[in-house]
């Protein structure tokens, strides 16, 4: 037990100086933003459902009816509090570059839980309840997130009425936000599939492709 418990304390410093010091940087903030965004649009992509649009004007003329899927309303409903599901997303340290961001308990974090519930003593710095709140990093990232997409808004609106053929990430990402030489981490893609294949313990398999249409990004996990 006490070989545990000091792995565990080893894992804990290196995971609280990790949070300290690493906060996300623009590439990874606009990568899950457009993950996020892209998501929730493909959630309501297929609707038939069609909105009605202006007044009805005493003549007796009909509002004007258009589609959902293709509406403002649509991207607004999308955007709205879009930053906020970054704070579901916890800091898998084990992992390299943005893959270290992803939905669900990390790797590290539920071997310690794991210690906890076999009686060792764990000293995170906080109360055990507190674990499982966002840490500085995702904290930091969903404001990062908010600055971004009040500053990109027209780049984002853009996209959505004329460009649609093209990934978000490509045109948001690699056109507007980041330069060429910060661009590494849309490189860093999610191959989930690969652990249910034999993959490690934790499923954790990152694969850096040059490709983007066939990889899956950490959100794809969910």
């Amino acid at each position: 037990m006490r070989v545990f418990l000091l792995a565990a304390l080893w894992v804990c410093g290196s995971f609280s100086a990790d949070e300290d010091e690493r906060l996300p940087n623009k590439c990874e903030v606009c990568k899950f933003l457009t993950v996020e965004l892209q998501e929730a649009l493909e959630k309501t992509g297929r609707s038939k459902e069609v909105l009605e649009v202006g007044e009805v004007l005493d003549t007796g003329r009909r509002r004007r009816k258009i589609k959902y899927n293709t509406s403002e309303t649509r991207l607004t409903e999308a955007v709205d509090n879009i930053c906020e599901r970054i704070l579901q997303y916890s800091v898998h340290a084990e992992r390299p570059g943005s893959l270290r961001y992803a939905k669900g308990t990390s790797q590290t974090m539920a071997t310690l839980k794991n210690l906890v519930h076999k009686g060792v003593k764990v000293d995170l710095g906080m109360p055990f309840e507190l674990w499982d709140e966002p840490s500085v990093e995702v904290s930091d990232m969903k404001k990062q997130c908010e600055t971004m997409l009040e500053q990109f808004e027209e780049v984002v609106e853009d996209w959505y009425f004329h460009h649609q053929d093209q990934r978000l990430e490509n045109f948001l990402c690699e056109k507007h936000v980041l330069q060429p030489s910060d661009r590494e981490c849309l490189k860093e893609m999610w191959k989930g599939e690969v652990a249910n294949k034999g993959g490690s313990e934790d499923g954790t398999t990152p694969q850096p492709q040059e490709g983007k249409e066939e990889g899956t990004h950490d959100a794809g996990e969910l």
